[in-house]
């Protein structure tokens, strides 16, 4: 692996996600040598865990979004002027 490679954090999601893609499909061709296969797959780890680690944050990022949207505000703070319609 000769080629210079950024640092997986400097990577967007979408730049991680098609470079372990690239990995994947390089590795599964059969055609590196086993020295390249190694370091590749190494890389490849490393970048898995960085995506599954930022979709987790999403993740949370969205549980906390919708629990704020399903907080139903106390009867003293909510108004009720139009339910007594």
């Amino acid at each position: 692996m000769a080629e210079d490679r950024r640092p997986i954090a400097e990577l967007t999601f979408r730049e991680a996600m098609t470079e372990l893609e690239g990995i994947v499909g390089l590795l599964e061709s059969g055609t590196l040598e086993l020295e390249d296969s190694l370091e590749r797959y190494a890389r490849g780890v490393a970048l898995l865990a960085d995506l599954q680690e930022r979709l987790a944050g999403a993740e949370q990022r969205i549980e906390v979004l919708m629990g704020e949207l399903a907080a139903a505000p106390d009867d003293e703070v909510q108004d009720t002027t139009l339910l007594k319609a």
